[in-house]
C-alpha cells in the first residue's frame, strides 16, 4: 500500500528527515522553495495593496493575502519541525500576524495562540520529554531562548516573533511579562556573545509579578539594548523586520510613559521620556502629539518660549492640529495674551470641524496601534467641536466679550441641534437609565437654551422664550450633579457640575419662564413657576421677591404677608459664597432676573402691610 502523501505531493517517507540539522531530502527542498516563492509573492501583493490607496479594492486585496498566508502556514505546519522548515514557517507566521493585526488595528488572543504554536514548533526540534505539556507564553520563550542547540539561522525570525510578542504585551499592559522576556533575551544574547552554552529547558523561570515587575526605566533600557540580528539577504521576504518592530514598541512605551509622568507631575522624567519618543519611529500624526506633550511639559516647568517653539513645530506637521491649538490657548492664557488665546480657540473650533479623510496606513505594526485610545483626562485630549465652541464662548464671557460670547453660544446651540437633534432622545434615555457617561452634556444644552430664551425675552417674543425655557428645564431635571454620577466632566466643565450650580440653573429657568407667563397675562402659571423656583433655592432674594410680588398682584394679600414674615424669620443665607463658585454665564443670567424696582416695591409692601395691621 502506498505511503500517505506529504503536503507538497511527495511521499511522506521522502519528506521525513532528522528533526535537527540543515540537510533534507530533495523533494522537501523543492517544496520549501515553492512555498518560499509563494510567501514572496504574497508579500509583493501586500505592497501592491498598500499603493492602491484607501479603497475597497485595497481592503479586499489585503484580506485575500491574509488568507493566502493562513493557507501557506497550514501547509508548513504539516511537516515535521526542522530548522529549514521553521526558518520559513516562523517568517510566514510573522508576516501573517503583522498583516492581520494591522488590518484589525488591534491584538487579540488569536495572535497569542499563533505565537505560542510557533514557539512549540521550535521546541519540537529538541525532542525532549515533557515539551508538549501546556506552558504559558513566558515559559515557552524562556525555554526557546535558552535551548542549547538553537541555531543562528532561526534567530532573525525568532527576533521578529519576539517583536510581535512585545507589541502584544505592551498593548495589553503586561509590562511585567515584557520586562522578564527582555531580561531573558538579554541573558541569552550575553551567553552567545561569550560563546557559552545556553541553559537547558529544565531551569526554573522567575515568575512575573504583573505590570509593576521591574521599573519602567529598566524596561526602557532593555528595549534600547535589544539588538536584533541582521536579516539575511537571501531569506524569504518579510513585511517588517525585528528592528522596526522593536522601534515601534520603544516609541509607544516611551510616549505612553511620558504622558503618565506628565499627568502625575513628574515633569523632568516626562520630558526625558517624550524626547525618547520623538527620536523614535513616529508617524507625522504621532509626532504632533509628542511635540504637543513636550510643549505642555515645558509650559508647566516655566519655559513658555521653548514650549511655544515645540507647538509651532507640531502645527507645521499639518495634521491632527487640535491638541497643539488647545495647548497654545493654555499657554497664551498663562502669558496673559487674551487675543492670541481666543484666536487659538477659534482655530481649534475650525480644525475640529474639518472631516479628515482616512489615510492609507501602511500594513505594519506602528506605534499608534500599540497606544490606548485617547483619555479625556489627558492634557492632549481636545474633545469635540461642541466642547471647543463651549470653551471659546465661556472664555469670551470671562474676558468681558459678551457680544462674542452670545454669538458663540448661539452657534453652539445650532451645532448641538444639528448634530444631536435625532439622537437627543437617545441621550435622555441614557440619563434616565443612569448610565451618565457624560452627565454634563445636558447642562451644556440647557444652559444654551436658557441663554437663547433670554434673548427671545429681550426681543419680546414670549412664545419662543417660554419654549426655550421649558426645554432648558426638561434637560435640567434629568441632569446629575457632580459626585452623584459615574461619569467625569472635562476640565472646562468642572465648574458647572456642582449641586449649587444645578439648583441655580433650575431656579433661573423657572423665574425666567414665570416672568414670560406674566408678560403674556398668565399669572397663575407664573405663580406656579415662582413657587418651584423658591423650592429650588430657598431664601434666594430674587426668587422670593418674584413670588411675593405675584401673590400681591393676584390680590392674595394674606398669603403674601405670611410669606414675608416667613422670610424675615429666616437667617440670611451665604449667597456671596455660593455666587463665587458659579460660572460667569450663569451669573449674567441671574442678573437678568434681578428686579430693578425691588427697593421701591418692598417699601410700598411694608407700608401697606402696616396699614392692614392697624385696621
Amino acid at each position: 500500500m502506498a505511503a500517505p502523501a506529504s503536503p507538497c505531493g511527495s511521499p511522506a517517507s521522502d519528506a521525513e528527515s532528522p528533526s535537527t540539522g540543515l540537510d533534507s531530502s530533495e523533494p522537501r527542498t523543492n517544496c520549501l522553495d515553492l512555498w518560499k516563492e509563494k510567501n514572496n509573492r504574497l508579500v509583493r501583493q501586500v505592497k501592491v495593496a498598500q499603493g492602491s490607496g484607501p479603497s475597497l479594492r485595497r481592503l479586499r486585496l489585503a484580506q485575500d493575502t491574509v488568507e493566502g498566508f493562513r493557507e501557506l502556514l497550514h501547509s508548513l505546519q504539516g511537516l515535521p519541525a526542522t530548522v529549514l522548515v521553521l526558518r520559513l514557517e516562523l517568517t510566514v507566521i510573522c508576516n501573517f500576524l503583522i498583516l492581520k493585526v494591522s488590518l484589525a488595528k488591534s491584538f487579540s488572543q488569536d495572535q497569542a495562540q499563533d505565537i505560542q504554536q510557533g514557539l512549540e514548533r521550535v521546541l519540537e526540534t529538541q525532542e525532549q520529554p515533557g515539551l508538549r505539556l501546556e506552558r504559558e507564553l513566558l515559559e515557552l520563550w524562556y525555554a526557546v531562548l535558552h535551548t542549547s542547540s538553537l541555531v543562528p539561522e532561526l534567530l532573525p525570525a525568532l527576533h521578529r516573533l519576539l517583536g510581535l510578542q512585545a507589541a502584544l504585551w505592551l498593548s495589553t499592559d503586561r509590562l511585567g511579562d515584557l520586562t522578564l522576556l527582555l531580561q531573558t533575551l538579554n541573558g541569552s544574547q550575553d551567553q552567545r556573545n561569550l560563546g557559552t552554552p545556553g541553559l537547558t529547558t529544565g531551569n526554573s523561570l522567575p515568575r512575573s509579578e504583573g505590570p509593576q515587575s521591574g521599573s519602567h526605566e529598566e524596561l526602557l533600557l532593555l528595549l534600547k539594548s535589544w539588538t536584533p540580528p541582521v536579516e539575511e539577504s537571501n531569506g524569504p521576504l518579510i513585511l517588517q523586520d525585528a528592528r522596526s518592530l522593536r522601534d515601534a514598541v520603544l516609541t509607544a512605551f516611551a510616549y505612553s510613559q511620558g504622558l503618565q509622568e506628565l499627568t502625575s507631575g513628574s515633569l523632568p522624567r516626562a520630558l526625558s521620556s517624550l524626547h525618547e519618543a520623538a527620536s523614535g519611529l513616529c508617524s507625522r500624526a504621532l509626532l504632533v502629539q509628542v511635540y504637543t506633550a513636550v510643549g505642555t511639559c515645558l509650559r508647566k516647568m516655566g519655559h513658555p518660549q521653548s514650549a511655544l517653539l515645540y507647538l509651532i513645530t507640531a502645527l507645521k506637521e499639518g495634521s491632527a492640529l487640535g491638541p497643539p491649538l488647545l495647548e497654545a490657548s493654555r499657554l497664551y492664557r498663562q502669558l496673559g495674551d487674551t487675543a492670541a488665546e481666543l484666536e487659538s480657540l477659534e482655530l481649534l473650533v475650525e480644525a475640529l470641524s474639518v472631516v479628515h479623510t482616512s489615510e492609507a496606513l501602511p500594513f505594519l505594526i506602528e506605534a499608534e496601534l500599540l497606544l490606548p485610545p485617547p483619555d479625556p483626562a489627558s492634557p492632549l485630549y481636545c474633545g469635540t467641536q461642541g466642547q471647543a465652541k463651549h470653551l471659546l464662548a465661556s472664555r469670551c464671557l470671562q474676558t468681558g466679550r459678551v457680544d462674542d460670547a452670545a454669538e458663540h453660544y448661539l452657534d453652539l446651540l445650532a451645532l448641538l441641534l444639528d448634530g444631536l437633534e435625532l439622537r437627543m432622545p437617545r441621550l435622555s434615555e441614557n440619563v434616565r437609565k443612569g448610565t451618565k457617561g457624560q452627565p454634563y452634556c445636558p447642562l451644556w444644552v440647557s444652559a444654551t437654551y436658557l441663554l437663547e430664551g433670554q434673548a427671545w425675552a429681550k426681543l419680546e417674543a414670549s412664545k419662543e422664550a417660554i419654549s426655550d425655557f421649558s426645554r432648558c428645564l426638561e434637560l435640567l431635571f434629568w441632569a446629575v450633579p457632580e459626585g452623584k454620577g459615574q461619569g467625569t466632566a472635562s476640565s472646562c466643565e468642572q465648574g458647572c457640575m456642582s449641586d449649587v450650580t444645578l439648583q441655580q440653573l433650575r431656579m433661573a429657568a423657572l423665574i425666567s419662564r414665570g416672568l414670560e407667563w406674566i408678560a403674556s397675562g398668565q399669572d397663575a402659571k407664573a405663580l406656579q413657576d415662582f413657587l418651584l423656583g423658591v423650592q429650588m433655592c430657598p431664601g434666594h432674594p430674587d426668587a422670593s421677591f418674584h413670588l411675593l410680588r405675584t401673590l400681591w398682584r393676584m390680590d392674595r394679600r394674606d398669603e403674601a404677608t405670611a410669606f414675608w414674615r416667613q422670610l424675615e424669620a429666616q437667617p440670611e443665607l451665604p449667597q456671596e459664597d455660593a455666587s463665587q463658585s458659579l460660572p460667569l454665564y450663569l451669573e449674567i443670567c441671574l442678573s437678568w432676573i434681578r428686579p430693578p424696582d425691588r427697593k421701591t416695591f418692598l417699601e410700598k409692601f411694608q407700608m401697606s402691610s402696616l396699614e392692614s395691621c392697624d385696621l
